[in-house]
């Protein structure tokens, strides 16, 4: 992928001397581009760099400001042993720290050992945030950096991790009193995009093209792989290396790659345990306002305008699954199918509302049989309605019906979920199986003008789709149900509507 543009505009930052936070969520190649930063660091004549990394650090280090501080001085002795011998010597001669802000002195020492200007980068900084010695560390980086005009400092900080540095101190405590108003917040803005538009995922795609000699549609590869991912940097290269690695060798013609490539590649990901997905989950169980509010926008359709100041929001968009937008959106369709599929496994093992399917609505020609497997569902859902489960259906149903849904593929099939926020709060779900395509939309009844707007936009989708037959699954609130069932005929389509 081509980073080259936001490469420059880091190094712009360092080269003004500034002190920052380079700060995105997990596994969005913030380390990656620490990496080329340090190398290019190293290659210029007038900058010495020294990298440390928290997350390896032995935690005992965390227990003390001392035990802190000479951790500090390890790393950077490791760093600097065979780069740069003289600076090495003299941390090797460095006299017993007796406390933390003699780290000070020991900084203005390592700049006064050198013609170069020091930049320091720090990976995984927010790892040792819940520890008092690490916030006193940043406090003292902060007098060292606003004093650095009149005595001898470090050219420029740099911090990579999770959190912006403003937000760190309140590891501490609640996370629900962040403190926006840090007495070390000197840090600018770091306001650097490390996600990726099709334009920087199409370089990526053509030195693979050129170096392998494959063959693709390079511009609408990589269109297809920001639609699935929204430009999540971990995203676009695990459905490429999936496409390298599990794809491409099963088929005699192994030079070209195509659309359908990248959705099985899709596919095989959201089957994937790995550490991304850990993370997105753990957030999700431990953040109950988090889940909450995911709930409401993907299940519900509920329209919520954007605003970086709600805390829920805010660490929504911390931890990569919000994107920052007019309104609150999850951050890519992966995200989307991973918890949609998560939240239905949840449905089916947590409740006690079991179904007994009858069979698995299978067709001679192996497809599914899905009017007949709808028609199971309103079933279901009519001996189910009681008053005292009105509440839990109406709030439920979407996901009752994913849950429904996902034992009928058995393995042998996937279903795609695009949400529609607007005043019908439609829920579009493309079914795959086998070969076969099917088109459902799940919506609520909000009276025949709409129900006539919502077919008429069926129609279309199914057209997009280049699908004959569609159905239409309508929760109705009312009181008085009809379950009705209904068979339409709609711009050469066919359409089958029910009610539940």
């Amino acid at each position: 992928m081509d980073n080259a543009k936001k490469f420059e505009e880091i190094m712009e930052l360092i080269e003004f001397g500034e002190y920052f936070t380079m700060n995105h969520p997990r596994q969005f190649g913030k380390t990656t581009m620490l990496f080329q930063l340090k190398a290019a660091l190293k290659k210029a004549d007038d900058y010495l760099p020294i990298s440390m990394n928290f997350q390896e650090s032995d935690r005992k280090s965390y227990e003390s400001d001392l035990t802190f501080g000479e951790m500090i001085i390890e790393q950077m002795m490791e760093d600097l042993e065979f780069s740069n011998p003289k600076l090495f010597e003299f941390l090797k001669a460095f006299p017993p720290l007796e406390k933390l802000t003699d780290i000070s002195s020991l900084f203005t020492g390592l700049v006064r050992n050198t013609t170069k200007k020091i930049v320091l980068l720090i990976d995984e900084v927010d790892a040792s945030s819940n520890y008092a010695a690490f916030l006193n560390f940043l406090g003292i980086l902060r007098s060292k950096y606003l004093k650095r005009t009149d005595i001898p400092s470090l050219h420029s900080v740099v911090l990579v991790g999770v959190h912006d540095i403003k937000n760190l101190k309140f590891k501490l405590r609640n996370p629900e009193e962040a403190q926006f108003n840090s007495p070390w917040n000197i840090a600018v803005d770091f306001t650097v995009d490390l996600s990726f538009n099709p334009r920087e995922i199409a370089p990526m795609l053509e030195q693979y093209s050129e170096a392998e000699e494959v063959q693709m549609d390079i511009p609408a590869i990589a269109e297809r792989l920001h639609y699935h991912t929204s430009g999540y940097p971990f995203l676009i290269c695990k459905i490429c290396k999936n496409i390298v690695n599990y794809i491409l060798p099963k088929r005699s013609d192994q030079k070209h790659w195509t659309l359908e490539d990248v959705e099985a590649s899709v596919q095989i990901l959201l089957k994937e345990v790995n550490t991304n997905f850990d993370s997105v989950f753990a957030n999700l169980e431990n953040h109950s306002d988090l889940y909450d509010l995911v709930k409401q926008v993907l299940l519900q359709g509920e329209t919520i305008p954007f605003n970086q100041y709600n805390p829920t929001i805010a660490k929504g968009v911390l931890y990569g699954i919000f994107k920052r937008n007019g309104q609150v959106k999850v951050h890519n369709r992966i995200y989307e199918q991973l918890i949609y599929d998560y939240l239905a496994s949840k449905m089916l093992t947590s409740t006690k509302r079991r179904i007994n399917y009858g069979g698995f609505f299978l067709n001679e020609d192996n497809s599914l049989d899905m009017q007949a497997a709808l028609n199971k569902f309103q079933s279901y859902m009519k001996e189910q309605r009681s008053e005292k489960d009105l509440l839990f259906l109406e709030r439920q149903w979407r996901l009752i019906f994913l849950a429904y849904l996902a034992p009928l593929l058995n393995g042998q099939g996937h279903s795609f979920k695009e949400v529609e926020t607007s005043e019908e709060k439609r829920l579009d779900i493309v079914v795959t199986y086998l070969q076969y395509k099917y088109i459902i939309e799940l919506k609520i009844w909000r009276g025949e003008k709409q129900h006539q707007k919502g077919l008429n936009q069926l129609a279309d989708y199914l057209n997009i789709h280049s699908v004959n037959n569609g159905y239409l699954l309508i929760f109705d609130p009312r009181k008085n149900k009809t379950w009705a069932t209904e068979t339409i005929t709609l711009q050469g389509k066919t359409i089958y509507a029910l009610w539940v």
